[in-house]
């Protein structure tokens, strides 16, 4: 897994800016991917982040096609919810952009910044993500699978190999940095 590049981020921030969710039929396939719990906190995302993670889903899709793990909802509803955790902040579009730019800058040596208020705290809580997210997913009831994606899709060194085999991390990581 590599750091996603500038170029990835500014796709991401412009495509932000576009406003409305996903299409009606991305939004039912997502509802039959994800299990309830998953995808009411799926629901729960800005319509930027949910046509970005049904892209990302629909790529995986396509990716694993024809392969033993066609067909895994598991692998789905990774890539739907691998950043979920970017809800705890409650940054919007400039602040995550804000966030980004502290992260990288500190290479993200922040974290006492969790125990202040306001802005600090909510860069912190965004640049922490990935574990919120994991959390998140499991209080809903979601899957070890996907609340491992969640925990691991921005450090390698988290990854368990049993319980995401390498042509869905192949998938995933291509998917997400398209």
């Amino acid at each position: 897994m590599k750091a996603q590049s500038w170029g990835h981020l500014a796709r991401r921030f412009f495509g932000a800016l576009r406003p409305g969710g996903p299409s009606p039929a991305d939004r039912a396939w997502v509802e039959s991917v994800l299990e309830p719990g998953e995808f009411t906190l799926w629901a729960r995302q800005p319509g930027h982040d949910q046509r970005h993670s049904a892209g990302v889903a629909r790529q995986v899709e396509a990716a694993l096609a024809g392969g033993p793990h066609a067909g895994d909802t598991r692998w789905l509803a990774c890539a739907l919810l691998h950043d979920i955790g970017k809800l705890a902040s409650g940054l919007g579009v400039f602040g995550r952009v804000l966030a980004t730019f502290f992260g990288r800058a500190t290479d993200g040596a922040v974290a006492d910044w969790e125990e202040q208020a306001g802005m600090r705290r909510r860069i912190a809580l965004y640049l922490r993500h990935p574990e919120l997210g994991a959390d998140m997913i499991q209080l809903a009831g979601g899957r070890a699978e996907v609340a491992h994606w969640a925990t691991a899709h921005h450090d390698p060194a988290r990854l368990d190999p049993l319980l995401l085999p390498a042509p869905v991390v192949n998938a995933l990581v291509a998917a997400d940095n398209d």
